[in-house]
């Protein structure tokens, strides 16, 4: 049985949220995630399939193991049950972010600078609303990005406001790839020394609960 010892992580607030239904959804599950010493980083709701509901969440050090997803199905489900905010039947899905994953808060930004991101701003930026390239960091509240598809007398670098931005993500590269195939054996090499077991038990998804670890 997986229980939660730690005492709820100071909370960093998301500065770009999902809105509408899935911004309800989120108020609903963001307290239970801090009991519990999770994030909530993404909540979204598709019509694939029926109606699905995931949430992405993770711990402070970015970390979602299976059981933690089994852990936060089985606190959100009644919870949900009980507010009631989807008017039909659904699928509660329970996510890891992933390694392409979304960036949310500012530490989001700091964490992962010097990797490749796509970010979507809510408003057009002289004309711009998608910037691809290296996240450089965050100064203030803006996030510094390298474009690479810029002509020769343009400034590569721009800052872009973190709450203006709709959406913005990790792009898969090989580096990163790398980065997490390296956090991966640290982890290993850390439980092997605390003899702490890497096998995880998959959950059965159904009607209005379920686990998963995976990503987007």
């Amino acid at each position: 049985m997986v229980t939660a010892v730690e005492a709820p992580p100071t909370a960093e607030p998301r500065l770009i949220v999902e809105p509408g239904l899935a911004a309800r959804v989120a108020a609903i599950v963001e307290p239970v995630l801090e009991q519990l010493s999770f994030r909530l980083v993404r909540v979204r709701i598709s019509g694939m399939d029926g109606c699905t509901v995931q949430i992405m969440a993770e711990r402070a050090d970015g970390t979602m193991t299976i059981e933690d997803c089994e852990l936060v199905s089985r606190a959100l489900s009644p919870v949900l049950d009980v507010a009631d905010p989807i008017e039909r039947a659904y699928r509660l899905e329970i996510s890891s972010p992933g390694l392409d994953r979304p960036l949310v808060r500012r530490s989001d930004f700091e964490r992962f600078a010097g990797n490749v991101v796509k970010i979507e701003m809510a408003l057009a930026i002289d004309g711009r609303r998608r910037f691809r390239g290296t996240l450089l960091g965050v100064d203030g509240d803006k996030a510094r990005v390298r474009r690479a598809d810029v002509a020769a007398e343009e400034n590569p670098d721009v800052l872009l406001t973190i709450e203006e931005m709709a959406e913005a993500k990790l792009v898969l590269t090989n580096e990163l790839i790398a980065q997490s195939l390296k956090r991966g054996k640290e982890a290993e090499r850390a439980a092997a020394r605390n003899g702490e077991s890497n096998n995880f038990r998959h959950a059965s998804g159904k009607d209005r609960r379920g686990a998963q670890h995976e990503g987007d």
